[in-house]
């Protein structure tokens, strides 16, 4: 009898990460709400104890079509030049 292990091993990779402000302080916020129950009470309540202590607004907020749905190109290219920090919300 012949058995086939399925798994493999993890393949290790560079990973750059992006720069993180020093400070939360009056940054603006980009949110992206996946759809899942509850993601966007998560968002806005996140977003309003953010202002409230950080002085951060909310510039962009999108919502993806579904969460196994990635946001499209416009949505990416608004969150890059409108936003310092993008926060994706998981609800349920």
């Amino acid at each position: 009898m012949k058995l086939f292990d399925p798994t493999s091993a993890p393949v290790a990779r560079a990973l750059e990460l992006a720069p993180r402000p020093p400070g939360l302080g009056g940054l603006r916020l980009g949110l992206v709400d996946n759809t899942k129950f509850n993601s966007d009470t998560l968002l806005r309540k996140l977003a309003e104890r953010l202002a409230r202590e950080h002085a951060t607004t909310v510039a962009v907020t999108r919502r993806k079509r579904s969460p196994s749905h990635e946001i499209d190109e416009a949505a990416i290219a608004a969150l890059r030049s409108q936003v310092d920090l993008v926060v994706s919300g998981i609800g349920d």
